[in-house]
């Protein structure tokens, strides 16, 4: 891993190639004021702007000019105007998305980010448009995906910033829905089996619910939801709808995913340094260009470097020169499914409270490429939009999405100008989406933790299941964000958060519900016992964590195992339970743990209509029950027996001589491009970044979920950061594959093999150190 002392060597190199550095002038209509673009040699852009407005025109200048495609294809998607310039096939994934837009007072909605909402929203939309204009005068500038798609990019209002929803992480509707499934064909407490729920409680079945569902329920919401397939068989579609007329659908298998990330801040007494560290990791799905882009914003009054997303204004995670803040998952429940009983007359209707209610019907016309516009009948209960009916029955969702103030991470743009921890809390305390976790660190020493997301009230049940639509089962407002727990210096001297279960033991958490389904608690426990081991924290410690693959449920399985000689359990005598590209023992392990224990375990301890009806049961659930003697019966025959049959499976997969197999050989990581399948070979491989050897697992710090089918990683860190609170120069960061969207430009994929090796760059914050890196200046005039 790269140390501080290679970061210095690289500046100093780098101080040669500024005084090279490429300048270009661009006059640019809607600037007030002339503002600066300094590109570093890792493809951060550093903005210096004569004022905030300024700063943020320019920052949407920026995002256009290094990533104008997925900008575009982000909006495209999140208001459902994918048929316009794709085709008939995505008219339902138009119709799908429609029905999860903020439809409500935009008044309210802005004021619930606070007073400079709007102005921040409209100046990086109008310096969005005008890198548009810049690219429509000049055709040469226009990213080579629309070129290959044939269309223009399209013009930003500010809603369309606020108004999208469905890039959101979502809050609980698919559990709710595969919870039913099982009760279905078991019961509850089988159900428990497949997600464990934290803190202490049992699952009530509501009143008046039928708890076997429609098989297709969830397609809408999955439409709604996912990315966007560019196909050649989509981009082919006939507007008539015959022939050749493919519809894009829901994926029939969706990836398996661990939306999650690590984040922690040390105090000065426990820091090397003697000044605070904040470190954060987001595990989010991989893609080219990567989720998150780092930018530098320099204005009066505002100073702040860090990654936000490239279509959203401001910076969610980084630091703005007093004070750092990071991010990661805390589990609200924000998601309920109702369901309703149809009259029988008159299918437009829905009974509540007795009587007979009509749905709210919009009629919005989609355009279509090559075809008439198309109408969406997006039809809505009291409770929100419909996403399934038949003849008896219809299911709507109600989300938070829908309330104002829901904009994921656009609340940021609050707590960014924070410059204590009462600040702070005061800027989160109407942050609403999407759940999580904020840490805090300052130059005065003070750490601290503020969770932060919009809760609803459900006075009588807990919101694991669907409800019956009827009127009984109504949220009761929400609970307010200063109800949530907070930490401030804490005696440990460090504060970390993993996703895991985090309430305080005396939190009001039966009278508030918050939510009962967390993230496996083994990346925290790794992290808490390697903070807790080290005297003191270095930022070198910090990186190594970030990047740390020692699997805990490895090495608490492996002790349940008798590692005889002959057996396939020898192979993990003397392992260090790190999953290393190169490890036998982690090839073994995970096809162990992902293909065979699992399985055997569901069909040891439920029976079989329960076993069928769910998926992998809960890796947590599962430990726990097996280190309890008598708990599963058979156990150690199950152990041994599955442990086989993986052993067996890896000899298919790699051979006999198991000192050869190799875990990167099966575990990989492909970042792949919205076009990969419509292009030729010669430029998919120029667009992915792609296929790489992959170390770790789900369940370490450095986490590397994975698809079960052909373990290609799905979900993990590709940004990190590690903030040197006071000495910001000292920060750094990686962001995978690169910074720019352009597959011609050298900030594409040049930062894949550093983050692959676990190294960083420098996060440069003063102009003289910015200076120093340039080797690209853009100036802009009005």
């Amino acid at each position: 891993m790269a140390t501080l002392k290679s970061f210095a060597l690289a500046l100093l190199a780098c101080s040669a190639i500024s005084s090279h550095a490429a300048t270009q002038t661009l006059h640019i209509p809607g600037l007030q004021k002339k503002a600066e673009i300094l590109i570093d040699k890792w493809g951060v852009p550093h903005i210096y702007a004569a004022s905030q407005t300024d700063a943020f025109f320019v920052q949407g200048f920026n995002a256009a000019r290094d990533r104008l495609f997925q900008i575009d294809l982000w909006r495209r998607r999140g208001l459902g105007q994918l048929s316009e310039v794709f085709g008939p096939a995505y008219i339902a994934q138009d119709q799908a998305t429609r029905l999860f837009l903020y439809r409500g007072d935009m008044q309210r909605e802005w004021n619930s980010y606070g007073k400079q909402s709007e102005q921040i929203a409209t100046a990086f939309v109008a310096g969005i448009n005008a890198y548009i204009d810049l690219v429509t005068a000049h055709p040469e500038r226009l990213p080579y995906e629309f070129k290959q798609l044939a269309y223009q990019p399209a013009k930003w209002q500010a809603e369309d910033v606020v108004r999208i929803r469905s890039h959101g992480l979502t809050r609980n509707l698919n559990s709710e829905v595969a919870r039913a499934n099982v009760v279905c064909k078991a019961d509850l407490k089988s159900d428990e089996i497949r997600f464990g729920l934290q803190p202490k409680w049992q699952a009530v079945m509501p009143a008046g619910l039928d708890p076997c569902l429609p098989k297709d329920l969830l397609k809408v919401f999955q439409l709604a939801t996912q990315n966007v397939r560019i196909t050649k068989e989509s981009l082919s579609a006939h507007a008539d709808g015959h022939g050749d007329g493919i519809r894009i659908a829901a994926a029939e298998n969706p990836e398996e995913t661990t939306e999650g990330s690590n984040n922690w801040v040390i105090a000065p007494a426990k820091s090397a340094t003697g000044r605070a560290i904040m470190a954060n990791d987001p595990h989010r799905a991989y893609s080219a260009p990567s989720l998150r882009y780092i930018a530098h914003l320099n204005a009066p009054g505002l100073h702040v470097i860090g990654a936000g997303e490239p279509a959203l204004p401001g910076i969610s995670i980084g630091h703005n020169g007093t004070i750092a803040f990071g991010l990661t998952i805390f589990s609200i429940d924000q998601e309920d499914l109702y369901v309703y009983e149809l009259n029988p007359d008159n299918p437009n209707e829905y009974k509540y409270q007795g009587k007979w209610e009509p749905f709210q019907v919009l009629h919005e016309p989609i355009r279509v490429k090559g075809g008439v516009p198309e109408t969406a009948d997006l039809r809505f209960t009291r409770h929100g939009p419909v996403i399934f009916a038949d003849r008896q029955r219809a299911f709507a969702v109600r989300s938070c999405w829908l309330e104002p103030g829901m904009s994921p991470y656009f609340g940021s743009i609050g707590y960014m100008h924070a410059k204590s921890f009462n600040s702070f809390k005061r800027a989160i305390v109407n942050w609403d989406a999407p759940t999580v976790n904020l840490v805090y660190a300052d130059v005065k020493g003070n750490i601290g933790w503020a969770p932060g997301g919009l809760a609803p009230k459900r006075p009588n049940w807990d919101g694991l299941m669907p409800v019956p639509g009827d009127g009984r089962y109504e949220w009761a407002g929400f609970w307010s964000g200063d109800q949530l727990p907070r930490v401030y210096n804490p005696r440990q001297g460090w504060f970390a958060t993993a996703n895991q279960m985090n309430l305080p033991e005396d939190y009001p958490y039966r009278e508030r519900k918050l939510g009962f389904e967390w993230t496996n608690g083994s990346r925290f426990m790794r992290i808490s016992e390697v903070l807790a081991s080290l005297p003191k924290v270095t930022l070198q410690d910090a990186m190594r964590l970030q990047n740390d693959d020692l699997a805990i449920p490895a090495r608490r399985l492996v002790v349940l195992l008798k590692l005889d000689a002959g057996t396939p359990a020898a192979i993990f005598k003397g392992w260090d339970y790190v999953e290393r590209v190169d490890s036998p023992q982690a090839a073994l392990y995970e096809v162990w743990l992902a293909r065979h224990l699992g399985k055997a375990f569901k069909e040891a301890v439920l029976s079989k209509e329960a076993a069928a009806a769910m998926g992998a049961p809960d890796v947590a659930v599962m430990l726990n029950m097996l280190e309890q003697p008598g708990a599963v019966p058979g156990r150690d025959e199950l152990l041994r027996d599955s442990l086989r049959d993986a052993y067996a499976e890896m000899v298919k997969l790699q051979g006999e001589d198991a000192s050869k197999w190799q875990w990167g050989k099966l575990h990989h990581n492909l970042m792949e491009h919205p076009l990969a399948a419509v292009v030729d070979e010669e430029m998919r491989a120029r667009l992915n970044v792609g296929p790489l050897p992959k170390r770790g697992g789900a369940y370490g710090p450095n986490q590397s979920t994975y698809r079960a089918s052909d373990f290609r990683q799905t979900n993990g860190p590709s940004f990190r950061v590690v903030v040197d609170v006071g000495h910001w120069d000292g920060s750094v960061a990686i962001n995978a594959p690169g910074q720019s969207g352009d597959p011609n430009s050298p900030h594409y994929r040049d930062l894949t093999d550093r983050w692959l090796d676990g190294e960083y760059f420098p996060l440069l914050y003063s102009r003289k150190a910015v200076e120093q890196a340039t080797v690209q200046r853009i100036v802009l005039e009005p």
